[in-house]
């Protein structure tokens, strides 16, 4: 669904709607070929729209971009460029230098930055050598091109002020850090969204001219006004595909890349001279001397305005005053002013990786009436069971380069992280995908574009309540007795009871309790392909898959307690989900009543276990990540919460007065702790000693940055797996992956994972709450220092927000590969937020603007981050 009306427009803009599957209509499902780069500038876009620094309307009709020409360039610089997932040595990678500065939660205020050389861009140079290198080389970067040397390069700075929802105000300033004067041209366009092309008969909306004012009509968004304050030559054309450049067919028109032929190329036939299209511009020069900057304004409004500048700046002091002051009161009580500027830059980052999302599956596999229609083998390929997906929604992005399409469990991180300046998008971002156009009929929620059917960790739950949490303490702050928004909490319960029934009935293969699921989200962390359907019978038990399901079944079991405050017919979902943890605690412990369980006692740790069809099992002793997952299992319950839930509590103390057998299994289930809570958990307190002792071993998992997601003892000791002759070895790999599973641009064998890290410190968090002071634990192993649980939390965060954090150099971690990025004036304080982390030195790696799930260091530099009971 729509945002809420003071959304109406954002950066709803994709960075990248070529290659995507959403514009493949391929037989073979090669989405990178089917629509290269080199076709973006020529083709028009069927689901989306993509540009840059750009905004559009929330269903994407009306769409605003800035495009850039620098005199050299053989392109016109209409969107950022990067490698293919088969161009680039580690995969899919953007190959450009942009940063997310500031916004508001409703777009009020955007401001962004981008780096635009003044020599010609090196696409070939950047293609070649990367695909020149191998797996075990660094990626070659534009930096690495020369064509930033002596500062020749432009920053643009790229603002948005609402005076209204339906009137923005547009600030262009570029600066020329070069040594010499030069001459930008800035092309800032205006466009329809091509719909009329699939849905004919349709009225098609136009841009006309109105003396120097540009004026665009839709039939149902109305009319928008684009002035500009220089003088400029306004140039028109058709959003439609140049078919003679690409297929040598069709006859001469004004199309999709007439600007880039007017200007690059000298075509001056290419624009419509009548100066009319679905498709406009404004061209201006800036002849800049060295050192110096000019600055552009533009209004976009629907409303006509005869002194569209009059009030500009005092319109523009007051936004960006205001998104001071709001972050003034986000960020109260964080007093170290490089911490607020990382938070600040991360939700600006959040903020600006919003995209709208458009994808009619049915109608996408079948065609549309006005094409020829698709290769029958679509019918039975990508997405072909997943015909009920009708999206058009604003969502937010893990990367909107890298991966410009929603990521169900990436959402959920996102949705904590929103929680703290818009938990009513971030609620919105949780329901939206369990409606009936995105939640399958069976239960299943909808991975990514690439294939629906992944199964990813079922994290959605925790989202919920986590959201629910944080809106609630906010509410508190007004009313002290605001029960919180049940109505959200109970809305997304019941639909998760149907994705808890798919796992279930899909994910338990001979309904013992112990989960498969394939990668998880976790790619190449396995000795093998983990989605893969094992030979001769064979299968895994999953160590990530089923505590994943156990902390679902706690997650669940918590929102029931609340909703049963309120209505005690929720009593009863409140034990099954707790009987049902249970069950998978004795899974876990005793696979099929054989006495092997997934817990290895001589190494302390968890595994997964392959079962062959001869009932022999092997456990896959590999030390990573997914042997860390059974601590996020955990869940306390305080005294006050069982007070109001009596129903609850009988059954619950009944259960496991008849059933001591599973009491046992769940960590001190009799004995009150701090507070007189009780704590749930799959670690007993021995297990979660020897667990973290390996987590917080420098030799193992614990780095200067955070906990690593496979060990570092696997560097000298790979595990080495036989089957069938062929041997499948896990090692360590710090940062990016040496192999190609799974398309090989993200890795987890060894570099730390924002996400995972943090439920790892909410883990400890909810031990520190039921044990207290009392409990401490070695940290780091082997150090000798004794200190409590939450203190083994702070201490996780603190290394996480180096990552970040200047340090006593003035240099970042993160930027480690690159010391002009240290030093510059001009980068060193504009914060990339990666994908994941180098396990040794923490230096980038991965998609380099993923802020989403990554945004949640903005949590983490809170005073007091993680867990806050109620």
């Amino acid at each position: 669904m729509p945002g809420p009306p003071d959304s109406l427009w954002g950066p709803y803009l994709s960075e990248r709607q070529w290659g995507t599957v959403r514009e493949d209509y391929s037989a073979t499902g090669d989405a990178w070929n089917y629509f290269p780069h080199d076709h973006a500038r020529s083709r028009a876009y069927r689901w989306g729209e993509d540009g840059l620094a750009g905004i559009s309307d929330v269903g994407q009709r009306l769409c605003f971009a800035l495009a850039l020409w620098n005199g050299q360039d053989a392109i016109l610089k209409e969107r950022l460029f990067g490698l293919t997932n088969s161009e680039g040595n580690h995969g899919e990678d953007v190959k450009e230098y942009y940063y997310y500065l500031d916004a508001t939660p409703d777009h009020s205020y955007l401001k962004m930055l981008y780096k635009y050389p003044q020599a010609a861009f090196p696409y070939e140079q950047l293609v070649n050598e990367n695909g020149r290198r191998g797996l075990g080389d660094n990626e070659f970067e534009l930096i690495d091109t020369g064509v930033f040397d002596e500062n020749r390069y432009w920053d643009v700075f790229v603002e948005y002020f609402k005076a209204t929802p339906e009137d923005i105000l547009i600030q262009v300033t570029v600066h020329n850090r070069g040594p010499e004067g030069a001459t930008l041209h800035l092309l800032p366009q205006l466009w329809f969204r091509n719909t009329w092309s699939w849905n004919p008969p349709m009225t098609k909306p136009q841009v006309t001219a109105r003396g120097a004012t540009m004026v665009a009509e839709h039939l149902e968004l109305g009319t928008y006004y684009l002035y500009t304050e220089e003088s400029a030559e306004l140039l028109f054309c058709e959003n439609e595909t140049n078919a003679p450049r690409l297929y040598g067919t069709g006859s001469h028109g004004y199309y999709k890349d007439a600007f880039h032929e007017y200007l690059v190329q000298g075509n001056r036939s290419a624009v419509n001279p009548q100066q009319r299209g679905s498709k406009a511009c404004a061209h201006l020069t800036a002849r800049v001397d060295a050192g110096a900057s000019a600055t552009f304004r533009l209004r976009l409004s629907a409303v006509e305005n005869p002194a569209p500048f009059a009030d500009f700046g005092p319109l523009a002091t007051i936004r960006k005053r205001q998104c001071d002051d709001f972050y003034g009161r986000v960020q109260s009580g964080l007093d170290n002013e490089d911490a607020r500027l990382v938070q600040r830059q991360a939700f600006a980052g959040m903020i600006w990786n919003k995209q709208y999302y458009e994808y009619d599956v049915r109608r996408w596999l079948e065609g549309d009436s006005s094409s020829p229609p698709p290769p029958d083998e679509r019918q039975v390929g990508r997405n072909s069971e997943w015909k009920h997906v009708d999206c058009g929604s604003i969502f937010s992005m893990p990367d909107k380069w890298e991966y410009p399409w929603f990521a169900s469990w990436d959402l959920a991180f996102h949705a904590v992280t929103f929680s703290l300046i818009d938990p009513r998008f971030a609620k919105h971002q949780l329901v939206e995908l369990l409606h009936v156009w995105y939640l399958h009929p069976n239960g299943e929620l909808p991975a990514y574009e690439w294939n629906f059917s992944d199964a990813n960790p079922p994290v959605h739950a925790w989202a919920a309540w986590r959201v629910f949490e944080i809106d609630r303490k906010q509410r508190r702050k007004q009313n002290p007795n605001d029960p919180g928004d049940l109505v959200f909490l109970e809305k997304v319960f019941q639909k998760l009871l149907l994705n808890f029934t798919w796992w279930v009935n899909q994910k338990d293969l001979h309904g013992r309790d112990l989960f498969q699921g394939g990668f998880l989200g976790l790619d190449n962390i396995g000795v093998f392909n983990r989605d893969l359907t094992l030979p001769n019978g064979a299968f895994l038990s999953q160590s990530d898959g089923t505590s994943w399901m156990a902390m679902f079944t706690l997650n669940l079991m918590r929102i029931a307690l609340e909703l049963a405050q309120h209505n005690p017919a929720y009593d009863d979902m409140a034990t099954k989900f707790f009987e049902h943890f249970l069950y998978i605690a004795e899974a876990m412990t005793d696979m099929g009543g054989r006495g092997v369980g997934l817990w290895n006692e001589n190494d302390g740790f968890y595994y997964d276990v392959l079962n062959k069809s001869d009932g022999q099992t092997i456990s896959m002793r590999v030390r990573s990540m997914v042997g860390l997952i059974p601590l996020f299992a955990v869940e306390t319950l305080d005294p006050k919460v069982l007070e109001k839930v009596p129903g609850f509590t009988r059954r619950m103390e009944w259960f496991l007065t008849y059933r001591p057998d599973l009491a046992r299994l769940v960590s001190r289930w009799t004995i009150t702790g701090e507070g007189k809570r009780t704590l749930l958990s799959l670690l007993r307190g021995h297990r979660m000693k020897a667990l973290l002792r390996r987590m917080l071993d420098p030799n193992e998992f614990l780095s200067d940055y955070g906990v690593r997601s496979v060990s570092r003892y696997h560097l000298q000791h790979p595990y080495t797996f036989w089957a069938d002759g062929h041997a499948f070895s896990v090692d360590y790999e710090p940062a990016e992956s040496r192999s190609r599973l799974f398309g090989g641009n993200s890795n987890w064998r060894g570099p730390i994972w924002f996400p995972m890290n943090f439920l790892i410190i909410e883990a400890l968090q909810k031990f520190h709450y039921y044990y207290g002071d009392d409990f401490t634990i070695e940290c780091p192993t082997g150090s000798g220092t004794f200190i409590t649980i939450d203190q083994v939390a702070a201490e996780l965060t603190r290394r996480l927000a180096q990552i970040f954090l200047k340090n006593s150099d003035g240099e970042r971690q993160v930027n480690a590969l690159y010391p002009r990025f240290q030093k510059d004036e001009n980068f060193r304080d504009y914060v990339p937020f990666y994908e994941y982390f180098d396990g040794d030195n923490a230096r980038g790696a991965g998609a380099s603007h993923q802020t989403g799930w990554t945004g949640i260091i903005a949590k983490l530099l809170e005073p007091r981050a993680g867990y806050e009971q109620p």
